[in-house]
């Protein structure tokens, strides 16, 4: 994980998550709408009702939030639940936290699966929600990234780069510098069917 805060504010609004429960692991971008403390209290809040349940489907869980955040300035947010027993993830985006899968032993910049995003704020604004279900297997690597990284972050990406060394690429070399800024890499590892 690597992020940077938005110049002249002392709080970054963006937040992540990586939470194992019994039977899988919940993985989360969170980007509290606007800077500063109240963006930073938006993500946390989210932040707090996803780790009370992280083995809710991912539909139940953006809808908590939705509740959860109606007193705040809302967030945008995307997750992944990950099932390694069945070799399956199901993920879910609403406004514009970017998630791409990169399959194990992908070509550089290769990327395979592209999370859709659906438009609106968890907190004020939800749309129609829908999940989508993938297989995985190990070794494969999930990135999420908040809207202070600019789209072309995966032209560089690498199955074979480190997920911290791959977290601070993607900042450094497409981070925007006029936004709060998190990205997430987080790859497969663990029991499989």
């Amino acid at each position: 994980m690597a992020k940077s805060i938005l110049p002249g504010q002392g709080e970054s609004g963006d937040r992540h998550l990586v939470c194992c429960g019994g039977h899988g692991i919940l993985i989360a971008a969170i980007d509290g709408i606007g800077h500063g403390e109240e963006a930073a209290n938006a993500a946390e809040a989210a932040m707090a009702i996803l780790k009370a349940s992280p083995e809710e489907p991912v539909i139940s869980l953006v809808e908590r939030c939705h509740e959860g955040l109606r007193s705040t300035r809302g967030a945008v947010l995307s997750l992944a639940s990950i099932d390694p027993k069945h070799g399956l993830m199901t993920w879910l985006g609403v406004g514009n936290v970017q998630g791409v899968l990169m399959r194990a032993g992908a070509q550089k910049g290769s990327v395979e699966e592209v999370l859709l995003l659906r438009g609106g704020v968890v907190g004020a604004q939800l749309p129609a929600l829908q999940a989508a279900v993938l297989p995985i297997r190990r070794g494969d690597t999930l990135v999420f990234v908040t809207d202070g990284i600019r789209g072309e972050f995966v032209e560089g990406l690498s199955a074979l780069e480190s997920p911290q060394r791959a977290a601070d690429k993607i900042l450094k070399q497409h981070g925007r510098g006029n936004d709060d800024a998190l990205v997430l890499v987080v790859r497969l590892t663990g029991i499989w069917a």
